[in-house]
């Protein structure tokens, strides 16, 4: 049994390695970015799984297996009103913003 586990080594590290990573950007950053109308009270968040960072002036985060709208909703709920969210490198248009910031706390 462990010569099969020795000889296949070489082959599954091979293809770990070829494993896109995903959860971020076609730039390479964040697949999120939730900028908060005021200051956090903290600096990391944790919705349904997904760990957000500050980076001043935003929460970012790799991507979640939610929709990008129940996303911003599950920040929102956190942070209150957003200035702006982006998914994938692409903003929330205004009225997709204020239909996610009606769930502010």
């Amino acid at each position: 049994m462990s010569s099969i586990l020795r000889a296949a080594a070489p082959f599954l590290l091979s293809a770990l390695l070829a494993v896109p990573t995903i959860g971020h950007a076609a730039d390479g950053g964040p697949y999120y970015v939730a900028t908060p109308s005021a200051a956090p009270a903290q600096e990391t968040l944790i919705t349904s799984g997904t760990i957000w960072k500050w980076h001043e002036p935003a929460f970012t985060a790799n991507k979640g297996p939610q929709r990008e709208a129940i996303m911003c909703e599950m920040v929102v709920r956190h942070t209150g009103k957003l200035t702006a969210f982006s998914a994938g490198g692409k903003a929330f248009e205004p009225d997709a913003l204020a239909k996610c910031n009606t769930r502010a706390k």
